[in-house]
């Protein structure tokens, strides 16, 4: 059976921490970001909000802060055109009662499906994508005076890459994972 236009997509799309120096035009960050807000979040709190940062000065002197030290095998990112710094607004239902009564983040689930169409849509538009966690969170609330209300989970580097044959992914097979019905005893 052949692959759906979707599912060829999620096949393709892969981490790339090799950029090519040719910037992304405005409109189709743009488009990238109108895919992210348009994804669910619990109770429709949408708590996402996404600081591009695709300014060359700007973007290399924040790399430079929230890529050093223990978290310089990220540095790679600075090479991207475009940094996307992924922030949540929790909201006080979702925010603590959810974690309280379910221990379950429910803004960084949110932040996650927000992101993955934003990444998803970048792939469908040629660009490559890297999620980046390990970064220095409290020098990149600090380089843009971020307030405590919100909070830092993530980067998405963003940029064109060179393409080159999909490479198999190394996945557990569906029997490890997925179960119908029962939980394996």
């Amino acid at each position: 059976m052949s692959k759906t236009p979707f599912e060829k997509l999620v096949h393709e799309r892969r981490s790339v921490r090799r950029f090519l120096d040719k910037p992304v035009p405005t409109e189709v960050v743009t488009a990238c970001l109108e895919a992210a807000r348009l994804a669910p979040s619990a109770t429709n709190v949408q708590p996402w909000r996404f600081l591009v940062i695709d300014d060359p000065k700007v973007k290399d002197d924040f790399a430079r802060e929230v890529f050093s030290g223990i978290y310089s095998q990220t540095k790679f990112a600075a090479r991207a055109p475009v940094l996307v710094f992924l922030l949540a607004r929790p909201t006080f239902v979702a925010g603590q009662i959810g974690r309280q009564v379910q221990g379950v983040a429910f803004h960084l689930i949110d932040l996650g499906i927000a992101g993955e169409h934003f990444v998803l849509a970048a792939q469908e538009r040629g660009l490559g994508t890297c999620w980046i966690g390990w970064f220095n969170m409290r020098r990149a609330r600090r380089f843009f005076k971020i307030p405590r209300a919100y909070k830092p989970a993530a980067i998405i580097a963003l940029g064109y890459y060179e393409r080159t044959e999909p490479r198999e992914k190394k996945r557990k097979p569906l029997s490890e994972i997925a179960w119908h019905n029962s939980f394996p005893g």
